[in-house]
Order: structure tokens, then sequence, then C-alpha cells
């Protein structure tokens, strides 16, 4: 990226994390289209790579896992032959948060199905040092994913919700609305877990926080990524962001710094400096 300013890759930056399109980007700084998507690859892979190495020998206690959904190319119902092989269709974005610190532990992008349930736990099992109570919705694919990664040493509970899928007549007008919850229960699947801390809370408002830092989670849109590999880069940078460069307000500091890892709040310049020093230690 020699050929912009660190001034103009740190301009760049800041309105990729605050959920601004490529297009977008490109009016406002002046920059072609190509060379902000360049950027964003290239940060992606130091960001993924950085927080990779640093993301280790956590000590969190209670984690909440939740999957977000996005669109590759095209809705999943008007996918044509060959758009598959490409990667088109629903992205399912598997996140792991610290209930404490709010620390974005770890995330898989792929698709909603058991065998990314399972990388999805082996790569969080394999961050942790200590046994943790873990909250997830009741996907079925995390049973066996989390029995595989942890054994029996985690206090593992499922948080189960069932919701309306009628509109009557007072809602007819709040088509696009979430539908109803009609019942929720609380499932002790291992161990111990605390009923009062079995809970996705946290992890679905994240999800919101992602939808709006991250243009391409935006719903009924045309925002949403045409290439599966730039959107996973897309999610490296925004968490790199989150992690340690968002000042974070009940936490009143970054979630990296509430959980040891970094000591200061992360300027963007730094972020951007992972490209000249992609093993930077953590501060």
């Amino acid at each position: 990226m020699n050929r912009l300013s660190l001034e103009k890759q740190c301009r760049v930056l800041a309105n990729l994390v605050e959920g601004n399109s490529i297009r977008g980007i490109s009016r406002i700084t002046g920059t072609n289209r190509t060379t902000i998507t360049r950027l964003m690859v290239d940060l992606g892979k130091v960001c993924y790579d950085y927080q990779d190495r640093v993301l280790r020998n956590l000590t969190s206690k209670r984690v909440q896992c939740d999957e977000l959904v996005a669109l590759i190319g095209c809705h999943e119902r008007r996918l044509k032959p060959g758009h598959k092989e490409k990667g088109w269709g629903n992205c399912w974005t598997w996140t792991a948060l610290d209930a404490d610190t709010k620390l974005a532990i770890c995330w898989h992008v792929g698709l909603r199905e058991a065998a990314d349930a399972v990388m999805f736990m082996e790569n969080l099992a394999s961050r942790l040092s200590n046994r943790i109570q873990l909250s997830t919705d009741g996907f079925p694919g995390y049973f066996y994913a989390v029995d595989n990664a942890f054994g029996s040493a985690v206090d593992y509970g499922q948080i189960v919700k069932s919701y309306g899928n009628k509109f009557d007549e007072e809602r007819i007008g709040a088509r696009y609305s979430p539908s109803r919850c009609n019942d929720v229960q609380y499932r002790v699947i291992k161990g111990k877990p605390s009923q009062a801390h079995i809970s996705t809370s946290f992890n679905e408002r994240n999800n919101l926080t992602m939808r709006m830092h991250m243009g391409r989670f935006m719903r009924m849109t045309n925002r949403h990524s045409k290439k599966l590999e730039n959107h996973a880069y897309n999610v490296a940078v925004h968490f790199m962001y989150y992690n340690f460069a968002r000042w974070h307000q009940t936490l009143r500091c970054t979630p990296a710094m509430a959980a040891g890892i970094s000591d200061h709040i992360w300027e963007l310049e730094e972020i951007v400096g992972l490209l000249e020093n992609p093993g930077q230690k953590a501060a």
C-alpha cells in the first residue's frame, strides 16, 4: 500500500470501520475502489494473524456464542447453477464473546452446519486457559461440537427461544419486524452452569454492533459482499477495531484492555502499522 499515505490509509480505515460502503469511501476520500479493497484485504490478513496470535491463554469465565447471517452475491433463494461454487448465498459468522470483558475471542465465517460448529468450538477451546460457562442458542450442531472441543471441562447451557410465524392484525403493518418471542427455555447440557448466566444477550447486542459497523451485514440493501474472501477480511478488520480501538461505554475502556491484553486504546495508525510490522507485540 505504498501508493497511499499513512493519513489516507487511516481515513479509509476510519470510514470502513464505521460501516461506509466501498463506493461511499471512494467518494469521501477520493480513493479508487480497487485501492480501497486492496487495503481492506491486506489489513484483513494482518489483523486476523495478529489476533490469532495474541488472543491466547485467555482467562474468560463466561462465554456467549451466536451466529449472524449475511448474503454473499445474492439471496439463497436466487442462487443459480455455479453460484454455490463461488461461495454465494447465505453466509454465517460465528462469534464467541466474553460476557465480562466483551472481548470477541474468536470468530468463524462459513455456513450454519455441524462441521462449522466443530471448527468454531475447537478454535474457541484452544484459546482458553481455564474452565468456562458456555452459553449458546439451540442449534443442534453445538451438542457434538462442544463435547468434542471441551469434553467434560465446561459448564454448558442453551437458551432456546420459540417465535411466532404468523402476523396477527396488530402486526400486519410491521411486516419486516422480528417475530414475537413466545417462549424461552433454559437447558443445562453439561456440567453445572448457573441458570442466571445462561444467556446470549451480550452476543446478540454484538450482532447489532456488527451490522452497524459493517455495511455488508445490513439487511434489505444492495451492500452485501460480492466475494466471500473480502467478506471474511472485512470481519477481521472490524474485530481488530472493536477489540483494540473502539471505546466501550460500559467498560470505560476497550475489550482488549478489560481482558488485560492491551494497556492502551489503539489509534488507527497502529492498526495500519501492522502492515509494516505484522509481528508487533501486544501492548
